[in-house]
């Protein structure tokens, strides 16, 4: 298998042809399936290879560094390779046997009949592997979302494992490299390109589930500014987990010591969100991904507080709120004490978050821009974050950056402990350019919003430091507008220089008007003439 090349340069063509790669197989493959159900295949056979070759190569490491040079798991028998079951399950999380591993799976494809039975058979072998062990939760359900036996793969039982068949080869083909000469994380990358590209094409139902990177990557910056490693991170709507991976780029996963920390109320996405962790080869032991709606049904109370949070949660969506009695008295809710809207629950999902930040720690929160304005009860919410000095910093995001939307959303920062009583207003409504069909953050724009943020000083027509007095005084209305001054675009005009010129015209005018009735004058002369 080729060694990917070192250097920048080598790394961005390495991702280019990747990217190609990948979608030129989701295209020619996905025939009637739609692209955001097909994507279910193509990732789930992605994350198949993944952990097949990532089991390989600790169990070949193991063996080679006891002296077994050659040593070559993928052409050991099942039955010696059962020896090796429970320790290696205890560290990696699960196991598989040699025949059902991605290699051999596929090098027989062509020639197996009972394709699609094999490949049930591997999947459901691989969470059983988990069965009575810590990663049991991990592993389960993880190839719920792959039906090899669907209709849409095609009519026939036939017509499925030819499909199954080219899948499995295409994916086969894709060139990753050697793990240990990896300049880019090969695997996890592809897993970014292919939501990015399915959410693009799918809308809404995208949108719905992936976070654009560069939004991903500013938040993670946001909370770690200052901070060379956190205990462990957060995100109550996490999706499909591409908001938390990225704290594994900003700082590195081993400075994550805790681990990364979601909940997602969406089944298939929930799903993704756990691929998506194996992918960036984040260990079991190393990620706890849950499933359930966050406001009413927490699955993390023993693991609160965190000292960095970011999410970008659904926008104005309907909650119980102050339909169940039981969440007035919550005690992430009651502090403020009033609910969010039952029809929206934006600022329910900012309350939860600021009751499980910790002391130190720092919530990035992508808000739909209603929250910073809106009266009633979200007024009333504003008013307790702002009488309490939990908001850090807000920012005006450009308008049509995510998926399925185009409306210029905003990121609240929540503190516990600020040095200060102010809160910070930045406007990056024009800090962007377009990329394709929707706008992105360049890196210079998100290094102007983050060095605004870190400095913490008023930038003219940028950023803006205000006393949470004044807040107070504009009703707790908390629009970046209101605060930063945008910059006059119109044309200066000198007045003085303008009369001239208008003077100029009126005697030019009146010359002509002269002209012209002389002009007239000779053609009446000459007409009575005659």
């Amino acid at each position: 298998m080729a060694k990917v090349s070192n250097g920048k340069v080598g790394r961005e063509q390495e991702r280019a042809e990747l990217h190609r790669t990948i979608w030129q197989i989701a295209n020619d493959l996905r025939g009637s399936v739609d692209g955001w159900d097909f994507k279910q295949y193509v990732l789930g056979m992605l994350f198949y290879r993944f952990i097949s070759e990532n089991l390989t190569n600790y169990i070949n490491e193991e063996e080679r560094r006891t002296g077994t040079k050659d040593f070559d798991y993928a052409t050991l028998s099942d039955k010696k390779a059962e020896f090796g079951r429970d320790d290696t399950v205890k560290e990696k999380g699960f196991y598989m046997l040699p025949s059902e591993l991605f290699v051999n799976v596929a090098k027989n494809a062509r020639h197996d009949s009972d394709l699609n039975e094999t490949l049930e058979t591997v999947f459901n072998n691989i969470e059983n592997s988990a069965k009575g062990t810590e990663s049991e939760d991990d592993l389960k359900g993880l190839f719920d979302d792959i039906d090899v036996n669907s209709a849409k793969l095609g009519n026939t039982v036939e017509n499925r494992n030819q499909k199954l068949t080219r899948l499995l080869e295409a994916i086969g083909g894709l060139r990753f490299g050697d793990y240990a000469d990896n300049s880019i994380d090969a695997f996890g990358d592809a897993y970014e390109f292919l939501m990015t590209m399915y959410a693009s094409n799918a809308g809404k139902s995208g949108g719905e589930f992936f976070t654009p990177q560069e939004v991903s990557e500013l938040l993670a910056e946001i909370t770690t500014v200052g901070k060379k490693e956190v205990n462990k991170v957060y995100d109550p709507a996490c999706g499909s987990g591409s908001l938390l991976l990225k704290f594994a780029k900003v700082l590195g996963k081993d400075k994550v010591r805790q681990g990364f920390f979601g909940q997602e109320s969406n089944l298939t996405t929930y799903n993704l969100c756990r691929i998506n962790m194996f992918l960036h080869d984040i260990n079991y032991e190393k990620f706890d991904i849950a499933h359930g709606d966050t406001l009413t049904d927490p699955k993390h109370w023993d693991d609160e507080p965190f000292d960095a949070i970011v999410s970008n949660p659904p926008y104005s969506i309907k909650w119980e709120g102050n339909a169940n009695p039981i969440l007035i008295n919550d005690s992430r809710f009651s502090p403020a004490g009033v609910l969010a809207p039952k029809s929206r629950a934006d600022l329910a999902f900012t309350m939860h978050m600021l009751s499980w930040l910790s002391t130190s720690g720092t919530a990035a929160i992508v808000e739909f821009p209603g929250v910073l304005y809106r009266g009633g009860a979200e007024q009333k919410i504003r008013k307790y974050l702002v009488e309490n000095n939990y908001i850090d910093t807000v920012i005006q995001l450009p308008p049509d950056l995510f998926f399925g939307t185009t409306i210029a959303t905003c990121v609240i920062v929540l503190r516990k402990s600020k040095k200060d009583n102010k809160t910070l207003f930045i406007d990056a409504s024009a800090e962007f350019f377009r990329g394709g069909n929707k706008n992105t953050l360049s890196e210079a724009n998100r290094a102007k919003i983050l060095d605004a943020f870190t400095n913490r000083k008023d930038i003219e027509h940028f950023a803006a430091l205000v006393d949470n007095k004044i807040i107070s005084e504009n009703d707790y209305n908390i629009a970046v507008s209101n605060y930063v001054e945008g910059k006059d675009t119109r044309e200066v005009i000198d007045i003085t220089e303008l009369n001239k010129k208008i003077a100029k015209i009126v005697v030019r005018q009146q010359e002509l008007r002269e002209a012209i009735d002389a002009i007239i004058g000779d053609i009446e002369g000459a007409n009575s003439k005659e």
